[in-house]
């Protein structure tokens, strides 16, 4: 055998036979031996040579043959060995032993084969009570392990051998041992795993069509069939289903290295693919598992591959439950709340449903995470490639792998939290995003051996492969892969984003809704402001006409009387003043913004020409450290915001040498920007600052509130303490903030941002 055709040997038509028991091929037509194995002379008493052509009933007799002639005509054997007979010591060349007969049908010949027993010696225990009782047990059971632990303990007791496992595939192809009964002086497999190679294709192929593989020596002696090939057709026989076949070498020497002497394997199946194997194994001696045994182990493992399914079914529908209880709670917090930032801090959260690491939620233009997950740069790198790329190109809106770093290579930097995701979308545009992390599973993988040993001994044909001899756990690293995701938890990902999806759809509505209710009453109340500022301001001006002519009429009018009617009339000034304000800032924002290319140097100067014929002189002088860039603004609007912050400071001043800065600081400068928001680090930042009383701490806050004065009426020149709001309504249309920094007695400096649709810095 060549170094690596491992998969290509002929098990299905070995050509030989286990030395324990004896194989006849005959031709259906007429009964007669066309094959028998070697050893024939030793187990049935004639050599094959004298059984070549011979009429069966030589062997079994003409009552065996009659049984077997109405057996063939009425019983469904096409691939399927089922007992004959029982074959008397008078009739054999076993001396005292008595032998087992099965027989089944393939490809136009009947094969029997002959095999000792001692049932007919020992009382035979009631095989249907036993398998009864497991299957009881099966049925009981609530979870996949505790199924496989029963049947590797009943199994084990069935069969008296001394360990048995049941051994599961992954879907890569390697095997996990799951459960296991020993013996308690052997050590134990349970958790290792085994490399794909360990059971070759050939080998798995075999238990898709059969469900019992014994050997009953695992260094017993081969008998070849003679002849070889079938002297009608021509070709070799098809063994898949003797229980007889001869075993591989590369597998009697594996079991060998493992200590092993005799085995028994059982298929677990599900949807007619190989789900995993009963492995039963001995170590004592050669050990013959009798026919009745093989019948009821071989009806177990039918029994169990049809309940495996559904005790993991059952499983699943608990963890399904859960995940959906869950669920229901997040998402009847998200309506209570209005939002989704519950589903992250609330109690349960996320991480209470799906098994993961960790989860992340984008949502109102930020990320909310809990437990291990990566960071907020590497999210939004994942984020905008999942939006853009994959989501995109998936069947359904939901993205699962447990090989992140393969699709998206940035993820390598994170493996260790998240080397498996689950992403589902929650908004139409894909990009409020749900992710459930997995992390590497740096947990190792306890192999049974290295799996890259590849150990090879001489060979007829040159060097050959043979199975590795050491058993010691390997522990190889699963590098950038997560333990896998469920198809329980992916349905239960899906079902959530549904859920959530169809909940902010209808909050999308709602707020349709609310905005254009919000947009009439802001409508109604600037019609009513304009209203009542017009209508208020006509009785206003003839109070404020009439009381002026009775100063003006009146000649004689004691001191107090004309202290009132000043009084009356500065009252009507200001009242008059205040209807003006309460106008212009109803109109703030009214319309959208106009936005332009404009040089803030060109607005700096028409601001200081609108206050210039009033306020500016030698006395008052205003510097501006370098030019102003250009950016992208409403023109008026934001010469607004300059006239108001000037004549702020001109106005607040105590000093007769007034001085005022109007600059702005890059973004790369290296400059003090105090009490600035941390959000808007990385924008241009303008300023105007002044030389004036200054402001208290406490007050940093209150002078932005509608008609909010620090001072008299009459003080620094009155006014109606709406200059800074109206800045601070301009700024925020332009997506902005403003802010000061000051102290009494120091000074002020006003700081705001025209962040909209910015331009860079020219």
């Amino acid at each position: 055998m060549a170094i690596a055709s491992c998969d290509s040997e002929p098990v299905q038509t070995p050509g030989c036979v286990q030395a324990h028991g004896a194989l006849l091929v005959l031709r259906l037509s007429d009964l007669r031996i066309v094959q028998a194995s070697e050893n024939a002379a030793a187990v049935l008493g004639q050599s094959a040579e004298q059984l070549f052509e011979q009429s069966i009933c030589t062997v079994i007799g003409v009552e065996g043959q009659s049984r077997l002639r109405s057996l063939l005509d009425q019983e469904a054997v096409f691939c399927n060995p089922v007992y004959l007979m029982t074959l008397p010591s008078t009739h054999t060349g076993t001396g005292d032993a008595v032998l087992d007969v099965a027989v089944h049908t393939i490809d136009g010949v009947a094969v029997l084969e002959f095999e000792a027993t001692s049932h007919t010696v020992e009382p035979k225990p009631d095989y249907y009570a036993l398998v009864k009782t497991t299957l009881a047990k099966l049925q009981s059971a609530s979870s996949l392990q505790q199924f496989c632990d029963v049947v590797t303990n009943d199994v084990r007791g069935l069969t008296g051998l001394d360990r048995v496992m049941v051994y599961k595939f992954h879907n890569d192809g390697h095997g996990e041992v799951l459960a296991e009964s020993r013996r308690d002086d052997i050590p134990s497999w349970l958790g290792l795993h085994y490399p794909a190679e360990d059971i070759p294709k050939p080998a798995r192929a075999i238990f898709t069509k059969t469900w019992i593989r014994p050997v009953s020596d695992v260094s017993g002696a081969l008998a070849e069939l003679v002849p070889l090939a079938n002297p009608d057709t021509c070709a070799p026989l098809n063994m898949t289903h003797c229980v007889l076949r001869g075993v591989s070498i590369m597998y009697t020497e594996y079991l060998r290295n493992m200590g092993v002497t005799a085995a028994l394997t059982l298929a677990i199946r599900r949807d007619d693919k190989l789900w995993g194997l009963i492995a039963c194994h001995h170590y004592d001696g050669p050990r013959h598992i009798p026919y009745h045994i093989r019948a009821a182990c071989e009806f177990l493992a039918q029994v169990v591959s049809l309940q495996q399914q559904a005790t993991e079914e059952k499983e699943h529908l608990a963890y399904r439950l859960k995940m959906e209880g869950v669920h229901q709670v997040l998402l009847a917090a998200a309506a209570r709340d209005g939002g989704l930032a519950g589903l992250i801090n609330g109690t349960p959260s996320l991480l209470n449903g799906i098994d993961a690491g960790g989860a992340a939620l984008y949502y109102l233009e930020r990320w909310w995470c809990i437990g291990n997950t990566p960071t907020d740069d590497e999210l939004t790198g994942l984020g905008n490639w999942l939006s853009a790329v994959m989501l995109p190109a998936c069947p359904r809106p939901l993205y699962v792998t447990a090989k992140l770093a393969q699709a998206y290579a940035p993820a390598a930097g994170f493996a260790k939290v998240g080397s498996g995701l689950i992403a589902v979308p929650v908004s139409a545009n894909r990009k409020d995003l749900i992710l459930w992390f997995r992390p590497e599973t740096i947990q190792t993988v306890n192999w049974g051996g290295n799996p890259y040993d590849k150990p090879t001994v001489p060979g007829a044909n040159g060097p050959r492969l043979t199975p590795r001899r050491s058993f010691e756990r390997f522990a190889e690293s699963v590098l950038q892969q997560s333990l896998p995701w469920r198809l329980v938890e992916i349905d239960a990902a899906a079902s959530l984003r549904f859920m959530l999806a169809e909940w902010v759809a209808g909050q999308t509505g709602r707020r349709t809704v609310l905005h254009a209710d919000l947009a009439r009453s802001n409508a109604d109340l600037d019609a009513f402001v304009y209203v009542a500022s017009h209508d208020l301001k006509e009785p206003l001006r003839g109070i404020y006409r009439y009381a002026h002519q009775l100063l003006e009429d009146v000649v004689s009018i004691d001191d107090e009387s004309r202290r009132k009617l000043d009084g009356l009339v500065r009252l009507t000034v200001r009242m008059d003043g205040l209807l003006d304000s309460m106008l212009h800032f109803s109109r703030v924002g009214g319309t959208d913004l106009l936005l332009e290319q404009v040089d803030l140097n060109e607005i700096l100067a028409e601001a200081l020409d609108f206050l210039g014929s009033r306020t500016i002189d030698k006395e008052h002088a205003v510097a501006v450290p370098r030019p102003l860039p250009t950016v992208l603004c409403d023109r008026i609007r934001c010469r607004q915001i300059f006239v108001n912050l000037l004549s702020n400071g001109l106005k607040y001043s105590d000093t007769a040498n007034q001085r005022l800065e109007v600059g702005y600081i890059a973004p790369n400068d290296s400059h003090p920007r105090p009490h600035c928001p941390q959000k808007i680090l990385g924008q241009a930042i303008f300023y105007v600052t002044d030389n004036g009383i200054g402001i208290q701490a406490k007050h940093h806050q209150q002078i932005f509130k509608l008609f909010k004065r620090l001072h008299g009426h009459d003080s620094y020149g009155g006014g109606s303490g709406a200059g800074l709001t109206i800045v601070r309504k301009l700024v925020e249309q332009h997506g902005g903030q403003v802010w000061v920094d000051s102290s009494a007695g120091q000074g002020s400096t006003f700081y705001f941002t025209l962040p909209s649709k910015a331009s860079p810095i020219q």
